[in-house]
């Protein structure tokens, strides 16, 4: 069997380069090699459909054919030529997608059709439409994250819709998401939450029904267990002393924040909580990492506009709060070092903290509980399910007098708490489960007498009322 991932943003290496640096190379990406990686080992060849870059910024992605090297023969990162040399952000995508499906369609005209595509995000859904319209295509859809849920977090209305627009593209967006959800055989989430709260959001009504459960599978990603884990022999040297240089308390037990410097992930959130909370400051040190800058400090110029617009009001906080002594900023370039780090803190009595407005998952806070660290997390989607049933604490990520309780209570139960959470990860996520499930649903979906048609016809037709009473209500 030959599975096809379609996944236009981003790209993939057998380095990971760039991955968690940039928007498009984010957890979406880890979660496509992964579950690849780990069909494979089931037996199954896996081809990933990505866009060929030619541009000297991203020299790593500019072969046709790549492939993640002694990890895996039968996985293959296929490179495709659409929308010219240079690199697009996802938001520019858009208008290449056709192009993408004419590529898809050349590269597999001597060698026949892969058996079945799976699609990552709402340009991949956009892609395998149309791959079907074309060719009868069959596939399943995991949207990651929804342009729904984004324009709610991001307060879009009428009045500055025009501006999200132009930087967001959500009405491409949402349609996209919306034909991909009416002519997928599967779609599949990471949480329960996730499918009847996300896909029941009033901007997909007439093109999905949360409660159709031949429509729906709740399948967990899975972490990888090779880095993270609790083995710290494992640990490269450098990588150690890399850490410890970082570290200048590690005797002590540390708050610690991992993501990418974006609004919504609301690393603003617990350096408030620690701002507000004496308890707080007393129990631990706060531990940053912020990829790019070894000291953000003087660093700012090393780090993107973006970036520095989400960080500049941390570093302002943390200076008008007397913090600076009491956080601390770790600059890793890969998931190895991040792993040490994980494992060196954890012996130091450290948390994980995950304060994001909305989290659809949340790959790391398993990662990091993998490698023995407690976890606090925000309440606001997937984590509700991973860490329920006192594995870990959550909070009202908006709250920053409830952020500080619920560090508080992960830091005075921090053993027990790390240890009932190392179990579940143990138990429900690991990506050898994940791709079985997959593989179940597709092979299940192979033996279904018709092709994968719309459940919906015309899916679209009512969407633009639907999209302006959302922007005139907000």
């Amino acid at each position: 069997m030959r599975i096809a991932f379609i996944n236009p943003q981003g790209n993939f290496d057998r380095h990971d380069s760039h991955l968690t640096e940039h928007p498009d190379f984010g957890g979406q990406l880890v979660y496509v090699k992964e579950l690849a990686l780990a069909m494979a080992r089931r037996g199954v060849d896996v081809d990933i459909l990505t866009r060929r870059i030619n541009d000297p910024h991203w020299p790593e992605f500019n072969r046709a054919l790549d492939d993640f090297g002694e990890l895996s023969d039968q996985v293959r990162i296929v490179r495709l030529e659409f929308g010219g040399d240079a690199f697009l952000a996802k938001e520019r995508l858009w208008p290449h997608l056709p192009a993408f499906v004419e590529a898809i369609e050349h590269h597999y005209g001597e060698q026949g059709l892969p058996d079945y595509f799976t699609a990552h995000y709402a340009d991949a859904a956009a892609t395998a439409v149309l791959l079907q319209q074309r060719i009868g295509a069959r596939f399943t859809f995991t949207g990651h994250s929804l342009g729904a849920q984004k324009m709610d977090k991001l307060g879009v209305n009428a009045e500055n819709n025009e501006a999200m627009e132009a930087r967001y593209r959500f009405s491409t967006r949402l349609a996209a998401e919306r034909e991909g959800m009416a002519h997928a055989d599967t779609i599949i989430t990471s949480t329960s939450e996730e499918r009847f709260e996300q896909y029941g959001h009033r901007l997909y009504g007439g093109a999905v029904d949360p409660a159709d459960d031949a429509h729906f599978r709740v399948i967990p990603p899975g972490i990888n267990s090779r880095i993270f884990n609790s083995d710290a022999d494992s640990d490269d040297p450098a990588d150690r002393a890399r850490v410890l240089a970082q570290v200048p308390h590690p005797d002590q037990p540390h708050v610690v924040v991992s993501s990418r410097l974006d609004p919504k992930k609301n690393i603003a959130g617990v350096v408030e909580a620690f701002a507000a909370s004496s308890a707080l400051r007393k129990a631990a040190r706060l531990a940053l990492f912020v990829r790019g800058a070894d000291d953000p400090w003087s660093d700012l110029g090393r780090l993107g506009e973006a970036e520095r617009k989400v960080l500049v009001p941390i570093l302002e906080r943390i200076e008008a709060a007397g913090l600076r002594d009491r956080v601390h900023f770790l600059n890793l370039n890969s998931q190895r070092q991040l792993a040490c780090a994980y494992r060196f803190l954890a012996r130091s009595g450290s948390i994980f903290a995950l304060p994001s407005l909305f989290e659809p998952f949340g790959l790391a806070p398993i990662e990091a509980a993998a490698c023995g660290l407690a976890v606090a997390a925000t309440r606001n989607g997937g984590p509700t399910e991973i860490f329920a049933g006192g594995v870990g604490e959550l909070f009202d990520p908006e709250d920053p007098a409830d952020i500080a309780s619920s560090l508080l209570r992960a830091l005075s139960n921090r053993e027990h708490l790390a240890e009932r959470a190392a179990r579940r990860v143990a138990e429900r996520y690991t990506w050898d489960r994940t791709a079985k499930a997959y593989l179940d649903v597709i092979k299940g979906n192979l033996g279904d007498a018709g092709p994968g048609t719309a459940r919906v016809s015309d899916v679209n037709a009512g969407f633009a009322p639907l999209l302006n009473d959302y922007l005139n209500r907000n």
